[in-house]
């Protein structure tokens, strides 16, 4: 029975029957304005505001019970019981009236009306993104290789054990965490840390579940497996931390537990006082048109159609909002936490710095492109692009040797041979880098910098070629208006501590923290919010996607960043816009005034409306048309919020 009435209630919630409703509504006043219903017209029962009263009033009537009999404390109070009382009153009138009397009903199915319009209204602003989660999961491979004593054979990676060892191929996802036994390689490890740079692993070093194996062939020994591994630990955050985010309290069942005794105690004493002085139906018709105007319909209304207004003019924007609460949380923010690479950062490398040392810029790049045209490396693949924008003519070499985590080596037909990669590298070929290029490889190293050597045989070390991942233009402008808003900024990231420390000084950030892992972030958001400050979260990558979820609001840079993110993010920048944060908040703090305002007007119009009642100069109808038009007006400032604008300096 209990399943019946769930699926009839959410079948009447749905938009198409409670329009209907509201058009019966309006017919219903019309009718009765020109006599064809009560009097000598039509029978009452016939009224349209019948149907307004069974299709919006039976979804109300169950909400209200069910939160009577399955919660506990106040929260049974909500603001569908003060609905349902009023609803109920006024039915009562109705049958307790003469025919000429349509109030009760018409009141009855208005203030019905109106409570759905706003519930729906309310849904219409959320939206739940919970496909993040999955694409986490799908980062993690199904099967993988294992190498043993009877040779290689491909198993389920759950049936894998610590200790087993498993060959990973170029291009595969490293599906547990290990330490590699045999092999050099490059591992991209910004699903977990951001890192900009592949990172280059030798016998020893230590790999994560979910990084990709960038170029060499490698056998690993599982060191950790299934929820123990990186990736598992950051599914399992992601998780705990979508449970532990609850949705917040509506702001109409906050007031009811206030107004429900309220109004039952103003109207009970109005009955008693006025019918004993004018008689019973006199205080059953004042004791009824008080609960009617008590009606929190425009609490109900203000918020989701703020909310609305809001959400409708960010998406213009390229801001997409996901929920009311989300908005609603930014706008009490006071701390903003950037991810660096992809957010405070473009998250592209690009030739930044060029140092020749015995020939012109333009030749030591053709040299350095020459030779990194045979790798697949991101730096020997950003030098190229450079070179090849620069219109240069970049001649092809007979063979290339490749030295994972080193270099590369170009031979040409006339028997010159060209080095690129790490200085340490250029130096065991046989190679000086003479003092002042020593410094300036300090230097690059210093700003963050990725750096690669070059060297030609017969004439030795010709110079470096500085990378970097540059800051997202608008980055230090948007940094300056948060904190102008009197918000606090910081930053988190992967990366070590000297490119942390040269992006923040280039950003104008004042308080960062580098070398974090997911885990890390995770806890620095914890942290802030522990000592009471609202976080809003800055990232784009999925190593940021439990500290999304953490943080108070989550904000994805969604058109460079991952989908993962995006999923995990309350806000979206759709376009990428960094500069949109400080309009974003503007937005959100204007929202809520508007909301704050909207509740007030609509409580100080209750308020004259209950004075007017209990001195009997408003009726049950009277009473319903003020309470509809002083919902109109909250709804009608609610909505000026779309063409108000916040994208300039205030």
């Amino acid at each position: 029975m209990k399943e019946f009435f769930e699926k009839v209630s959410e079948f009447l919630s749905q938009p198409i029957p409670t329009l209907a409703a509201g058009a019966c509504v309006i017919i219903s006043f019309i009718l009765q304005r020109i006599g064809v219903i009560g009097g000598s017209g039509l029978p009452s029962i016939l009224d349209p505001a019948w149907i307004a009263v069974i299709v919006c009033g039976l979804p109300i009537l169950h909400e209200a019970i069910e939160a009577m009999c399955e919660k506990d404390g106040i929260a049974r109070i909500s603001s569908e019981l003060l609905v349902s009382m009023a609803m109920l009153a006024s039915i009562v009138l109705f049958f307790l009236s003469d025919e000429s009397d349509e109030s009760g009903i018409f009141a009855a199915g208005e203030v019905a009306f109106i409570m759905n319009l706003g519930e729906l209204l309310e849904s219409f602003t959320t939206k739940k993104a919970g496909r993040g989660l999955e694409k986490l999961i799908s980062l993690t491979p199904v099967t993988a290789v294992t190498v043993d004593e009877g040779g290689e054979r491909t198993v389920r990676v759950t049936d894998i054990k610590c200790g087993d060892i498993l060959k990973i191929l170029p291009g595969e996802r490293i599906p547990v965490d290990g330490e590699i036994v045999k092999g050099e390689t490059s591992v991209d490890q910004s699903v977990l840390t951001g890192e900009s740079l592949p990172v280059d692993k030798k016998t020893g070093d230590k790999v994560y579940s979910g990084t990709l194996n960038c170029f060499g062939t490698v056998e690993i020994k599982a060191c950790a497996v299934g929820e123990d591994s990186s990736l598992g630990r950051l599914i399992g955050m992601v998780r705990e931390a979508e449970e532990k985010k609850a949705p917040s309290e509506r702001t109409a069942d906050r007031w009811a537990s206030i107004l429900v005794p309220v109004s039952l105690g103003v109207a009970l004493v109005t009955g008693i006082v006025t019918g004993f002085m004018y008689g019973w139906y006199t205080g059953v018709y004042r004791a009824v048109s008080i609960m009617v105007v008590f009606c929190p319909c425009a609490l109900v209304l203000a918020t989701p159609t703020a909310i609305m207004a809001a959400i409708g003019q960010a998406t213009s924007k390229g801001v997409l909002i996901k929920s009311g609460e989300a908005l609603d949380l930014l706008g009490r923010c006071d701390t903003f936490a950037f991810d660096k690479t992809g957010t405070l950062t473009d998250g592209r490398m690009s030739v930044c710095g060029i140092r020749a040392q015995v020939c012109d810029e333009d030749a030591l790049l053709l040299y350095s492109a020459a030779a990194e045209k045979g790798s697949n490396h991101p730096l020997g693949l950003a030098i190229v692009k450079y070179a090849t924008d620069k219109n240069l003519n970049i001649p092809k070499a007979s063979s290339y040797e490749s030295l994972s985590g080193r270099g590369i080596c170009a031979v040409f037909s006339d028997g010159q041979k060209i080095y690129c990669g790490k200085s340490g590298w250029i130096r065991e070929c046989g190679f000086e880098i003479n003092e002042e290029s020593a410094k300036a490889l300090d230097t690059y190293r210093s700003q963050g910098k990725a750096t690669v050597c070059t060297a030609v045989s017969g004439t030795g070390f010709i110079g470096i070629i500085a990378l970097g991942d540059s800051l997202r233009p608008g980055a230090r402008e948007c940094v300056e208006e948060l904190e102008a808003l009197g918000t606090g900024v910081i930053m988190l990231t992967g990366d070590h501590s000297e490119a942390a420390a040269f992006t923040a000084g280039q950003a104008g950030v004042r308080k960062y923290y580098a070398d974090l892992l997911p885990e890390n972030k995770n806890e620095r958001i914890a942290a802030l919010k522990e000592e009471g400050r609202t976080v809003a979260m800055v990232g784009d990558g999925v190593n940021d996607a439990p500290a999304l979820k953490t943080a108070d609001v989550g904000i994805s840079m969604s058109e460079l960043g991952n989908d993962m993110a995006a999923d995990s993010a309350d806000i979206a920048l759709i376009h990428d816009e960094i500069g949109k944060l400080p309009y974003l908040q503007r937005l959100a703090r204007g929202t809520v005034f508007t909301i704050r305002f909207c509740i007030t007007l609509s409580m100080v119009i209750n308020i004259v409306a209950v004075f007017l009642s209990v001195l009997g100069l408003l009726g049950p109808m009277a009473g319903a048309l003020v309470h509809n038009a002083g919902s109109v007006l909250v709804v009608t400032i609610a909505a000026l919020l779309y063409g108000k604008r916040f994208d300039k300096k205030k």
